[in-house]
């Protein structure tokens, strides 16, 4: 072989070396990065996840919500004739004994028209906003009510006692007893406790007729409801474990859904046909209700409330109990202990400035006790009072619970005080010196780390 070949030969060789390093450096690069994204995949799915917990305030859960039945003392008025029959008194509105409620003509009456005043647009704008602002659209009676209450306070139709009598053959109404007239009827109004049934709560076969449907009357027919006392109760099915709770109570506040109004009641358990009832008596609120049977009601009954944190998240830590009569201040006014330190044969005081987490006298003890976290003191430290001649060796300790708050990005130890608790969740005070408030981050499983570990 020549000279000139073997030198092209080579030449070759180096230009198809270079081309493959070329082409390598991109691959390369390509499985570096792989491998890299593969390592933190698994570092990432094999690590320890800190998982955090926002605390809110509020009770420890919901009340529970309810379909309760009201009753009344309650008398129906029925007509003794046939005829035409014009009302007086307004929905909703106090008859007296004697005092006219209606009249029964054998003709009926041509109404007459008038204007309404700026003072009733503005009631009756008032009434369309509270009524929309409280609607639910699974008791649509409630529009036919408010229709027929509206009616009454627009009054854009008014006939007057006079104006039935004048030269019309007409038979006036009168109530035979105080109280408030209704217009409407459903045929429960003498339904007694005794005769409660679970079917009677059922909602859906449920029908409230409307008295002033202008129709012609007969003999026999309901013309209006009197609801004689202001006094009236709530009745709701209940189950054992229910009626437990509430046999220790004898009064109960209960939140009316309808309009987010409030009463509270005496309470008392009820059982009727192998059903227990829960049986709440109001002294007042029932006109606001009195067109309702069926009221979906929040028995309030869970009624501590603090900052809400999941029982995970709880953790204790040990702290030394230091005397609290060894607490001093320095020539700058500051509040710590003094601590003996020994300079070769020469022993001296030096002050040591430490967190109290939180004051405490044990039971059967007078004397109360300062819980000073470990890092500020050591197990062994002298501390005196020099005032009153008091030694004390640093060595005791006691628990404290407390959760591990986030907002820093590491671990930091907050004290908590329990005031109530169940199986996931506890109530703790938002008072708590050096401990939590709402809106705060803590961990939510206290346990998996460790304090002043970096989370973030």
């Amino acid at each position: 072989m020549s000279k000139g070949s073997k030198t092209r030969k080579k030449r070759q060789g180096h230009l198809n070396l270079h081309k493959k390093v070329n082409w390598n450096i991109g691959t390369v690069i390509f499985f570096a990065l792989f491998i890299y994204i593969v390592i933190s995949l698994v570092m990432y799915l094999t690590a320890d996840h800190i998982t955090s917990y926002q605390v809110m305030s509020g009770p420890l859960s919901k009340n529970q919500v309810y379909t309760a039945m009201a009753m009344r003392n309650e008398t129906v008025v029925r007509s003794e004739t046939n005829g035409y029959i014009n009302y007086y008194a307004g929905n909703m509105t106090k008859v007296r004994k004697d005092g006219p409620v209606c009249s029964i003509s054998q003709t009926k009456q041509k109404l007459q028209k008038r204007d309404l005043s700026d003072s009733e647009l503005a009631d009756i704008h008032t009434d369309v906003s509270k009524f929309s602002r409280y609607y639910n659209q699974n008791s649509f009676e409630s529009v036919y009510d408010f229709k027929n209450s509206l009616g009454e306070s627009l009054q854009n139709q008014s006939i007057t006692l006079q104006d039935a009598k004048d030269g019309l053959p007409v038979e006036t109404l009168s109530s035979d007893i105080d109280g408030i007239v209704v217009y409407s009827a459903d045929g429960m109004e003498n339904l007694r406790e005794e005769e409660l049934t679970p079917e009677i709560f059922d909602k859906k076969t449920y029908k409230k007729e409307n008295l002033k449907s202008g129709e012609k009357i007969h003999t026999g027919d309901s013309l209006y409801k009197v609801v004689t006392d202001d006094s009236w109760f709530i009745v709701i099915p209940i189950s054992e474990k229910q009626a437990s709770r509430l046999e220790s109570k004898k009064q109960i506040k209960v939140k009316f859904l309808k309009d987010n109004e409030s009463e509270t009641g005496q309470v008392s358990v009820l059982a009727t046909k192998g059903q227990l009832y829960a049986k709440i008596a109001f002294n007042s609120g029932m006109i606001r209700y009195i067109n309702d049977r069926y009221l979906d009601v929040e028995l309030v009954t869970n009624t501590k409330s603090g900052l809400k944190i999941p029982v995970s998240s709880i953790v204790k830590k040990d702290f030394y109990t230091v005397p609290a009569e060894l607490l001093m201040k320095n020539s700058d006014n500051e509040i710590g202990f003094f601590k003996e330190i020994k300079d070769k044969d020469n022993v001296k005081t030096e002050f040591a400035d430490a967190t109290i987490y939180t004051r405490n006298t044990p039971e059967n003890s007078e004397q109360e006790l300062l819980y000073i976290d470990t890092d500020a003191l050591k197990k062994g430290d002298i501390l005196v009072n020099t005032d009153d001649n008091i030694r004390y060796s640093v060595g005791e300790t006691a628990p404290l619970l407390g959760v591990y708050s986030m907002n820093k990005g590491y671990a930091v130890f907050r004290t908590i005080s329990i005031i109530d608790q169940n199986k996931e969740y506890c109530i703790v005070d938002s008072k708590t010196r050096y401990g939590i408030s709402q809106y705060d981050f803590i961990v939510l499983n206290g346990n998996t780390v460790k304090e002043k570990e970096i989370l973030y």
